[in-house]
């Protein structure tokens, strides 16, 4: 079964985007740390299959087929599923439209023989996918910011997520990347 991986920036007090178009504007954060950034990259070489809500395809679709960052090669040509029930078309090459349940969907796109599935979000799309409990892995950049308001990773979730840390390191920019795993629930 395919592995969901969530990977999203998060600042101190626990939100992924201020309100407005592209997370309204940078968080003030210097360059991405490269030895983040390469990690971030070596990753791709298991994802074969990107997952976004409608609101992150729109930017990312405006944004990486005229890029020249090292990121544009395989956010371009690994294939990507864009999850809205009000998309007409994809234009983004490699994209397809899954307008159905959520839940039915990715479940269905995990079945599939594959290697990883990488979700971005909006925050929209990732409290949706936590909240059905989609998520395998949660990659989280845990940037030194805090941006006092904006949207939260998690949001209405029925009971609490316990999530186990697998791995940490932290980087010289002050960014930290937190692995965390879901841990089953006890009954």
């Amino acid at each position: 079964m395919r592995k969901l991986v969530l990977s999203m920036g998060v600042s101190l007090d626990g939100l992924v985007a201020r309100p407005g178009r592209f997370g309204a504007g940078g968080w003030g954060l210097p360059p991405e740390d490269p030895e983040l950034k390469q990690r971030k990259l070596d990753w791709f070489g298991n994802v074969d299959l990107h997952l976004m809500g409608r609101n992150t395809y729109e930017e990312m679709a405006e944004f990486w087929p005229a890029s020249d960052d090292v990121y544009a090669v395989p956010m371009n040509n690994i294939p990507k599923v864009v999850f809205s029930k009000t998309l007409g078309r994809a234009e983004w090459a490699e994209t397809r439209i899954a307008s159905g349940d959520l839940a039915t969907e990715i479940t269905e796109l995990k079945r599939q023989a594959g290697n990883e599935m990488i979700a971005w979000g909006g925050a929209a799309f990732a409290q949706s996918l936590s909240k059905l409990r989609l998520v395998d892995e949660y990659r989280l950049i845990l940037q030194p910011v805090a941006l006092g308001d904006g949207l939260p990773l998690f949001n209405d979730l029925a009971a609490p997520l316990r999530l186990e840390l697998v791995d940490a390191q932290t980087y010289n920019s002050g960014a930290a990347l937190h692995i965390y795993r879901p841990i089953a629930a006890v009954s």
